[in-house]
């Protein structure tokens, strides 16, 4: 499926969670924060919210200062 991953455009397995979005990404940050179509995801939610055709993701990594 086709998404918007921090801004690019992504083809991305069918049926992953955030959290398996994050591993596709190889996204290694402890403290990465998620946005979901402009939305905050908790991280307890990870397991459980599903990455939809055209959603637009952002990853933060609040740790690389700005």
């Amino acid at each position: 499926m086709i998404i918007q991953l921090n801004g690019m455009t992504e083809t991305v397995p069918d049926g992953l969670t955030i959290s398996g979005l994050i591993e596709w990404a190889k996204e290694e940050d402890p403290d990465l924060m998620v946005e979901k179509n402009r939305q905050y995801i908790y991280p307890a939610e990870y397991d459980t919210c599903p990455v939809n055709e055209n959603d637009v993701i952002e990853f933060i990594n609040p740790n690389l200062g700005g």
